[in-house]
């Protein structure tokens, strides 16, 4: 088993197995303890975490060939709809000690297993919010430097423009999940994808689109610049 730097992308890395395959992991901001039961690796006296891109949607856009990743150590990140926490602690990971993850999740049910895992991650702040009520929130956050959105909701493209314009900062990033059934299940996914890129696109640069199939149906990431 070896491990080596990802070619493109800052703080990810490739664990390769003696039988050829490989996989995507970050380093273990708290060695021994798994998220979701993802498997936990060993090499060099450094411990890492398998990211399951069936489980995270960033990894899954990783895979794809997303063009970047703009979230490196020391980024202060807002990360609306943390659910869990699955994808928010490889973040935590990527960001370090000199980082922070603002967890901002709506839902009390997945929000108690969110507590559990931002216990032992100091980087990482939930909340429990409305990603729409932005008030709620604004003097934890600041200025961030990406904005990370997960949110199954019609309206995703329009919570997404209304915190970039408060909490990203001038040259920021923000990602976004965006799930097409949730917006109209009675079109094609690459329909609405298109609809809700050129509602983005007035305010936000467009840097790349990637479907997420397999791994997350009707899906796609899109990367955007302020």
């Amino acid at each position: 088993m070896k491990v080596k730097k990802h070619e493109k992308l800052e703080d990810v890395y490739w664990i390769e197995f003696d039988d050829g395959t490989r996989r995507l992991a970050t380093v273990n901001l708290t060695p021994g303890m798994k998220v979701y039961d993802e498997r936990l690796v060993r090499v060099g006296g450094t411990e890492y975490r398998l990211w399951d891109p069936y489980r995270s949607k960033l990894a899954a856009a990783l895979l794809k060939g997303l063009k970047g990743m703009p979230i490196t150590s020391g980024s202060k990140v807002l990360y609306l709809g943390a659910a869990s926490g699955t994808t928010a602690s490889h973040v935590s990971d990527v960001v370090g000690t000199g980082g922070t993850v603002y967890c901002v999740e709506i839902s009390s049910r997945p929000l108690r297993d969110l507590l559990i895992v931002c216990g032992r991650r100091p980087n990482m702040v939930p909340i429990l919010a409305d990603a729409t009520q932005l008030d709620s929130y604004r003097a934890v956050v600041g200025q961030a430097d990406v904005i990370y959105q997960d949110i199954a909701q019609p309206e995703q493209a329009d919570i997404l423009l209304k915190n970039s314009r408060v909490f990203l900062q001038r040259g920021g990033y923000a990602f976004l999940a965006l799930k097409a059934r949730s917006i109209d299940v009675t079109r094609e996914p690459q329909e609405i994808f298109r609809m809700e890129i050129r509602r983005l696109e007035r305010e936000l640069e467009i840097i790349d689109v990637k479907t997420l199939d397999p791994y997350s149906k009707d899906h796609a990431m899109l990367l955007l610049g302020k």
